[in-house]
């Protein structure tokens, strides 16, 4: 697959910010520098700066995405703390993927701060998307920490090389797996940007894995 230039990438993200409809770019600005897409401008919540971010991730040629939208909530998406606070915890507690009696949050100004110590890396992720497209939140900040685990870590480098072969066999074998202590650190070279979130998803749904330092690099197919 022969390398996209700065242009191709800009124009294709342009597009798929077009197709996804939680993607409001009316006023959203970017500019794409040897594969790296900056972000800028603003929107009107926090749902729809992930969806652009998102959206930029899944382009083919993205390296990396620098995301500096501001949320600008209009009048009518204002919603007092407390109100907020009463629909991240109805959020929290209608999901079933998510342990909410562990979970504690804060709401100060629309921004809105999770705490607690959850079993897995993935309630931690469910919990913030839960949350995620509650009207009036302006930002997510996502402080859960993840329990130590028991396993050895080898037993948790050995279930995620397994992982990654499983759901990128290709890629498996170019992917530096080291742990210590439920820290899990990949390294080594990917083609995409959808194949290292791939790689990034599987450490952090392995039991044991506390927290996953992603060293990844995304280096396109060149012919």
């Amino acid at each position: 697959m022969k390398r996209q230039t700065d242009s191709e990438i800009r124009n294709a993200v342009l597009r798929e910010f077009k197709w996804d409809t939680r993607v409001d770019d009316a006023n959203i600005a970017l500019n794409v520098h040897a594969g790296i897409v900056a972000l800028t401008g603003t929107v009107e919540s926090w749902a729809s700066r992930i969806a652009a971010e998102d959206a930029a991730r899944r382009v083919g040629g993205v390296l990396d995405v620098v995301n500096d939208i501001d949320v600008c909530l209009l009048n009518s998406a204002w919603r007092a703390d407390t109100a907020i606070s009463q629909a991240v915890r109805s959020a929290l507690e209608w999901d079933v993927s998510v342990p909410d009696a562990d979970i504690r949050s804060t709401v100060s100004n629309g921004d809105l701060t999770l705490y607690g110590d959850v079993d897995f890396w993935s309630q931690r992720e469910d919990a913030e998307k839960a949350v995620r497209n509650i009207q009036g939140v302006h930002k997510v900040i996502n402080l859960i920490q993840v329990r130590a685990g028991t396993p050895a870590p080898n037993d948790i480098r050995e279930s995620i090389a397994n992982a990654l072969e499983r759901h990128s066999q290709h890629e498996a074998e170019h992917i530096q797996i080291d742990v210590e202590d439920g820290r899990v650190v990949l390294s080594g070279a990917v083609h995409s940007w959808i194949e290292r979130q791939s790689a990034v998803r599987a450490a952090r749904l392995t039991p044991g894995v506390k927290t996953v330092v992603d060293h990844l690099t995304v280096e396109p197919y060149v012919t």
